[in-house]
């Protein structure tokens, strides 16, 4: 499968997920959450851990772990907090690290995400080790601000991981590639992301379904959080159920949504021919799709139980994608001068990388 073919499918499966988010926004987004999401997390995860998750030293993928680890573990304690079996662990935290302690989960994602940055700029150790000790106590410092919530606690692990950083592979991918489709990709995805903002319809026949409304807001703890953020940092209305569920404005997030996720897992399988990740022993690669198959058993059973079961997982690829994250950006300033006429700057390389056909 060449490039432009590559980029003509994703074309259509932007159209098909813009589609399907704006007839069953909250639907959509929970299945796709559920059904492709661990599949995606379990591939990706095996896909980078194979290219040393694009970092300088074999080992830095460790100290990604390590923080997303103590994050899940911090998340899982608050969540289930008020369950005899856990409770005396919460209280012994709240007493131990203080009554803020659960905000230390969003120092996690902070520390990870500079850490990240230390991974691609630097070889030598005592450098990185200096800058997540730098990062740790910055974010130790600022961690109860609001800025600093909003962005690595709400928006980074998810909408600008699943839209921000999509959009960054696809914008490298055309510039690498000296390709049009490519960039028309990249029209379209921004395109797709604009109109639920500008046609914001209320469709007679939509009404969002109990087990989806439960869901998403899982006792108040659940993805519907996003969505308010948004709305907050927007200044689009008041946040209420109804605004939520029931408003143009409401609905025209959920779709945004939606939308990103979808999209955003279905490009990372339609470049299953590119990138091989499905390049690995047959009883790695059936274990995987064991595993997918028991996820989405946990899912159907119950939301809240399958979104915690897998939550290391799901944070764990979010944090071992950083380095690419990254990488990608460099990228794009690096074929930006190329472009414009400009040599390019040495970077430190890494094993090849088939980011250039990626594009996420």
């Amino acid at each position: 499968m060449n490039t432009k073919t590559i980029d003509i499918t994703n074309i259509g499966l932007m159209l098909l997920s813009c589609a399907l988010a704006y007839v069953l926004p909250f639907e959509l987004f929970l299945f796709s959450y559920a059904v492709l999401g661990p599949l995606h997390y379990l591939t990706e995860i095996t896909w980078l851990k194979k290219r040393d998750c694009f970092t300088t030293g074999k080992a830095d993928y460790i100290f990604l772990i390590i923080p997303c680890i103590v994050l899940t573990f911090i998340v899982l304690v608050g969540t289930y907090h008020d369950k005899p079996a856990v409770n005396d662990l919460y209280q012994f935290c709240q007493s131990f690290f203080g009554p803020h302690f659960l905000n230390f989960s969003n120092v996690m994602i902070f520390v990870a995400f500079f850490s990240a940055l230390s991974f691609v700029l630097f070889k030598d150790w005592l450098y990185k080790v200096i800058f997540i000790f730098i990062a740790f106590i910055v974010g130790l410092i600022i961690q109860d601000s609001q800025p600093f919530l909003i962005f690595f606690a709400i928006f980074l692990p998810t909408l600008i991981h699943v839209f921000v950083f999509t959009g960054l592979f696809i914008v490298y991918g055309a510039l690498k590639n000296r390709s049009a489709t490519g960039i028309a990709s990249a029209v379209v995805f921004i395109a797709c992301a604009l109109i639920f903002f500008i046609w914001k319809p209320v469709f007679n026949f939509y009404n969002i379904s109990d087990y989806a409304r439960k869901a998403v807001l899982m006792d108040g703890r659940g993805f519907i959080n996003v969505n308010a953020a948004f709305i907050n940092l927007f200044q689009m209305g008041k946040v209420s159920m109804e605004t939520l569920f029931q408003s143009p404005v409401g609905l025209s997030i959920a779709r945004f949504v939606a939308f990103a996720y979808t999209y955003h897992y279905l490009n990372w399988f339609s470049k299953t021919e590119v990138i091989k990740w499905h390049k690995v022993p047959a009883k790695w690669l059936a274990a995987v799709i064991a595993f997918w198959i028991f996820s989405v058993v946990l899912y159907a059973y119950d939301y809240k139980t399958g979104l915690m079961a897998l939550y290391l997982l799901s944070m764990l690829h979010v944090f071992l994608e950083f380095p690419l994250n990254y990488r990608s950006v460099i990228g794009i300033v690096e074929e930006s001068k190329a472009f414009a006429g400009f040599q390019k700057p040495v970077v430190v390389k890494t094993k090849p990388a088939v980011a250039t056909a990626r594009k996420k």
